[in-house]
């Protein structure tokens, strides 16, 4: 095993320290006694005897550690007996990802070797040092980031997924863990002995692709979200009877800026959301229309900052979690929701932040399709899937533009289907000219896709003009949908919450049910409810906007707050 001379870091294999950490100063670095010093008032001293654990794969960790003396050697353990050394840390480093700001499951493995003795920082004593110790706190938050994106580079960690890599069972699930930033690795079982041998075992049939190997060796056959989620210890949330000051439904921009503003001045939150932090806008290849990011980035990258930020200022987060109803009757002066599996969450107030779900448009046998072909979103893992083909996207908004730009690095050409005779009214002009200036994409304009066909995936699209009615069919294998989007407010009925023709939450003075009295430009009909982002009637549908309106609402949030707090007179 190579060791660093500098730091006495023993790394799996014999790779350069580089290689296997490119960050490694970052990664890993060395506190100071000064440092450490001043980290005592947040923990408490705990030992450990040669051997034994301080932290287990698939167990909820307890905090972050740092080492006062003695050495700990971290690894990595699958579900399937493979355990992989991957470092050694001792005295002046600390042991942490940033699972552990919330409390979560640890990755890896942490076994003293021989005695150790560590300082532990709980998860909400180590919330309360990021926030005291700005400096050192950068530091920290530096390391926590970097450590879980080389879990999730390397593999190190999570499930193991057995199947074909063009299933769809295997692209839904890798699509979920990816954009959750969850480690998780893929074996094929035509060339893996492993998957081979679970597969004989198990013999799957083609709907159980694919196979999910848990830590503990538990087996899953291709599993809902919500059930792999909850197999993984991924849904942290409320404990008890615990009623929060804000229940943000939706985790995309607008329920993200909610959270990191509302939590960031005190108030007790919790974050919802069906799917993954990021929303639509955390598919996006690349945004270069919001402040501050003149070369652009990525929405998942954009999210996971914000997601990473909530956290840190102690907004609880479920994710997947359903919410399937809103109680708005308050009888014991509080809200209820009603969420997937039974469970019931309260809390003094409720935004309203669960975007826009894209629209299934009127295509034959489009429903058969979907998951083999039909694509809703555009992330490298569809990207390998098209390389060198041809494809068709329809769509003629932002996030279509820049699906489109995206997938032009990896087909050999997109076919851009619009319905309309132009993209100036729904399309930022950078990407107008961006996308005339690629070569391989071609716009179909008054042109809209009515039919598909295959055997058991997507093989042909056929599509028809709008203006002469002539239809064509091409060999295509996949198809990307940006067509539109529908508010996702059907969890909103019976609440009293007015919607708008088009199913969207009406705000402020838009509302009818609102005249005659002062209300805050975004809280809905229901006092206490309050509405952002895409979901809300008039708004932009640009993550500026809907980053911009989550921080807005905190204010209003501030003021129902206090006038319920008020005593009657």
């Amino acid at each position: 095993m190579a060791v660093d001379p500098t730091t006495g870091n023993k790394l799996a294999g014999s790779a350069p320290l580089t290689i296997a950490f490119p960050r490694h100063e970052q990664t890993f670095p060395m506190l100071t006694p000064p440092e450490i010093a001043r980290m005592r008032r947040f923990g408490d001293i705990k030992t450990y005897k040669p051997g034994e654990k301080l932290f287990e794969t698939g167990k909820p960790g307890p905090g972050m550690f740092v080492v006062l003396s003695g050495h700990v050697a971290i690894t990595q353990r699958d579900g399937l007996g493979h355990v992989t050394p991957v470092i050694d840390q001792g005295p002046g480093q600390f042991l942490a990802e940033i699972g552990q700001l919330s409390g979560r499951v640890a990755l890896v493995d942490g076994h003293a070797e021989g005695d150790v003795e560590t300082l532990l920082i709980a998860p909400e004593r180590l919330r309360a040092l990021l926030v005291a110790e700005a400096d050192l706190g950068e530091r920290i938050m530096r390391a926590l980031i970097l450590r879980r994106v080389n879990l999730i580079q390397g593999g190190v960690g999570g499930p193991v997924l057995i199947g074909p890599s063009n299933s769809s069972g295997v692209i839904r699930l890798r699509g979920f863990l990816t954009r959750n930033g969850f480690p998780h690795h893929l074996l094929d079982p035509e060339r893996e002995h492993d998957a081979a041998e679970l597969i004989a075992r198990y013999s799957p049939s083609p709907s159980d692709w694919p196979l999910v190997v848990a830590v503990d060796g538990s087996v899953l056959r291709n599993p809902g979200e919500s059930e792999l989620a909850r197999a993984l210890g991924m849904i942290g949330g409320p404990t008890g009877d615990k009623i929060y000051d804000a229940a943000i439904v939706g985790c995309g921009p607008a329920g993200l800026a909610t959270a990191v503003y509302a939590a960031s001045e005190g108030l007790s939150v919790v974050v919802l959301d069906a799917r993954a932090f990021g929303g639509q806008a955390g598919a996006s290849a690349r945004i270069e229309n919001y402040l501050g990011f003149p070369t652009g980035i990525s929405g998942q990258a954009l999210a996971g900052r914000a997601f990473t930020q909530a956290q840190k200022f102690g907004a609880d987060t479920m994710i997947p979690m359903s919410v399937k109803a809103l109680d708005c009757a308050r009888r014991d002066g509080d809200f209820a929701l009603a969420l997937d599996g039974g469970e019931t969450l309260r809390a003094r107030s409720v935004v309203v932040a669960s975007g826009a779900r894209y629209r299934r448009p009127d295509i034959e046998n489009l429903g058969t399709f979907e998951g083999r072909g039909v694509w809703y979103w555009a992330s490298p893992i569809e990207a390998r899937l098209c390389a060198d083909q041809e494809i068709v996207l329809v769509g003629g908004g932002n996030s279509a533009g820049q699906a489109a730009v995206f997938l032009s690095g990896h087909a050999r050409k997109v076919h851009m289907v619009i319905r309309g005779g132009g993209l100036g009214a729904s399309m930022s002009r950078y990407l107008i000219e961006r996308i005339e200036a690629t070569p391989n994409i071609e716009l179909v304009f008054n042109t809209e896709v009515v039919g598909l066909a295959g055997s058991v995936s997507l093989e042909r699209v056929r599509w028809r003009s709008r203006l002469s009615g002539e239809e064509s069919t091409e060999e295509i294998s996949n198809l990307f949908l940006f067509a539109g989007a529908d508010p996702a407010t059907g969890w909103l009925d019976g609440c009293g919450v007015a919607l708008d023709r088009a199913g969207f939450v009406v705000t402020g003075a838009q509302s009818d049910r609102n005249q005659g009295r002062l209300v805050p430009p975004l809280e809905t009909s229901v006092p206490g409810v309050f509405a952002v982002g895409d979901v809300r009637s008039g708004s932009v549908k640009r993550v500026g906007g809907a980053i911009g309106e989550g921080a807005q609402v905190v204010a209003a949030l501030h003021g129902f707050l206090g006038d319920t707090a008020k005593p009657a007179l």
